[in-house]
């Protein structure tokens, strides 16, 4: 799913994200989109078994492990990881699968939508959020992607 009203329903109703292969490392986009989702109010639920604690949340090893109900499971991680985390979203009955840039496996999207979850591949939700929220800046990013629909919600 890639319409604007989809994503802007997805981006607006989930505030619950489990964000699958956030870095610790500042330099990383996932990183940097993990900072600005916390920063516009989101609950972010690190997954990386790699780590005990990012961007000041506690890490979990593994998308069962995350104690509370999660809207989204946010994957940054290689096209060939996604279908058993796939099966883990639908294990804690998140709503969404969304899949970062580069990031697409159509299998995996089927089995998703067959167990009625939304998905999203090959986007930002940083991205997403700032070009559909107006939170695109000077030092934002470039999406080459304008539109001439108001938002129906900004965040103060």
């Amino acid at each position: 799913m890639s319409d604007i009203k989809t994503l802007r329903r997805i981006l607006k109703t989930s505030q619950r994200i489990a964000m699958v292969g956030l870095s610790a490392n500042w330099y990383r986009p996932s990183y940097f989109a993990g900072k600005y989702l916390i920063d516009h109010g989101y609950t972010l639920f690190p997954v990386n078994p790699n780590y005990d604690e990012i961007l000041g949340q506690k890490c979990y090893p593994s998308v069962l492990d995350v104690p509370r109900p999660v809207d989204v499971v946010d994957i940054f991680q290689r096209p060939e990881k996604v279908p058993p985390l796939v099966e883990q979203a639908i294990e804690i009955g998140a709503k969404v699968v969304w899949m970062q840039l580069g990031i697409v496996h159509e299998q995996a999207a089927q089995r998703a939508r067959d167990a009625g979850l939304e998905v999203v591949m090959n986007r930002c939700m940083k991205i997403e959020y700032g070009r559909l929220f107006g939170g695109l800046n000077f030092i934002g990013v470039n999406t080459k992607i304008i539109s001439a629909t108001r938002p129906t919600w900004v965040p103060y």
